[in-house]
This record gives C-alpha cells, structure tokens and sequence, in this order.
C-alpha cells in the first residue's frame, strides 16, 4: 500500500534529516515506527503526508509511492486525495468549533454531503463520547476526548492510509487503552492500513503487525 524506498530528507538545503530510509506499511495491516525523540520518525510522516515544505524541507532522494504510484512531489491537499491523512502527535483541534463542525472540516476534500454525514456518524459509533458533545467547542474537551476527535476528524477523508504521531502523549492509562482499542478495529472492521510512530515500545508492538526502528535518521 505505502512504500518509502530509500529515502533522503533535506532540511534549509543544508541539514540532512533522513538518509536511506526505506519501509513498507502493508495493506490492512498496522506497521510501528519506534524511535526516541530526534530520531527522525515524525519527519519520515511527513515526508509521506508532503509536509515538510511548510518547514522548508524536501525529499532530495528516492522516493514515496502510494499504490506503485510517487506521491512525494504532490502538495499535502493533493496527497490527502489520494487517501493518506496524517494525525499530529499535540491534538491540534480547531477549540474554537464545536466537535461536529471539526470532524466536517476533516471532510474538506469530499462533496457529497451524503456521505459526509454518514461518515460523521461512522466517527460517533466509534467514539460515543464525541456525540455526547457534538454541540461542545473542542477546547473544552478533555485530552483524551481531543484525541479522539482528531482521529475523528482524519476519518473524515475516508483515507486508505493514516498516519498516527504518538497518539498515547499526555493521556491516562485508561484513555490509551481505549485509543489503541479504536486502532484495532480501524484495520479488523475497515481493513484501515495503519503508520503508527510511537516512543512506547511495548504499547505499539501489542497492536502492530510490523515494527521498524529507526535511530540517527
């Protein structure tokens, strides 16, 4: 499904970031990228989500190909067509609009208004809690309620890909448990292909198909 084949990433055309970086996430399967904090894993996100020209950096080498076909030149609303989304590790919710209008902001690159509701309603069944607070500013929400939503609001794309950056940051035992649950049947019930960049090890390897490190880029 995703591919990175021997990736080089650039920073200000001066820092090199990532140097040979090649990795496979299989189709309806979740593929764990471990490393500490520097190691290089959410600029290898990024390299995929075509992000990294917001931060002045570029893929200088090899290549990203979705489905056999590059997606390393495209712009990250394009990418986001070609069906991969990436969740931000900081829940980075837009506070000042309620859960509902966040999660059809998420559905900014579909048109059918049909399919939008029912994709919100796909979002409610999987977190019960956001429903509660459809009509709630998202900045009231709690940390794992945030996360949630922001899962929520990726789902809205209909993606084939999604891209989680430590989606246990900052949250109780409890809420991660519940989270990672939410992962799980994203791929068993959605057959969801899964890029999870996780610090703790343990965590990512219970529900991961595939583990890579990476250290030093």
């Amino acid at each position: 499904m995703l591919a990175l084949n021997n990736i080089e990433v650039v920073y200000d055309g001066v820092i090199l970031v990532l140097r040979g970086v090649s990795l496979v996430a299989e189709e309806g399967r979740i593929t764990t990228l471990l490393g500490a904090n520097g190691a290089g894993k959410t600029t290898t996100l990024k390299a995929i989500s075509g992000l990294l020209q917001t931060e002045r950096g570029q893929v200088t080498k090899g290549n990203v190909e979705l489905d056999g076909k590059r997606i390393d030149a495209l712009l990250p609303h394009d990418v986001v067509k070609r069906g991969v989304v990436q969740v931000f590790e900081g829940r980075r919710v837009f506070e000042n609009l309620t859960v509902e209008e966040n999660l059809v902001v998420g559905a900014h690159s579909r048109s059918d208004f049909t399919a939008v509701k029912r994709g919100i309603d796909r979002v409610y069944d999987s977190f019960r809690v956001l429903r509660e607070r459809r009509q709630q500013p998202a900045g009231y929400l709690s940390g794992g309620e945030q996360q949630m939503l922001v899962i929520g609001r990726a789902l809205m794309s209909e993606p084939k890909v999604i891209l989680l950056d430590e989606p246990s940051l900052g949250l109780a035992p409890l809420i991660i448990e519940e989270i990672f649950g939410v992962i799980r049947r994203l791929k068993e019930q959605q057959g969801l292909t899964v890029l999870l960049v996780e610090q703790n090890a343990a965590l990512a390897l219970d529900v991961a198909d595939h583990g890579y490190v990476m250290e030093n880029g």
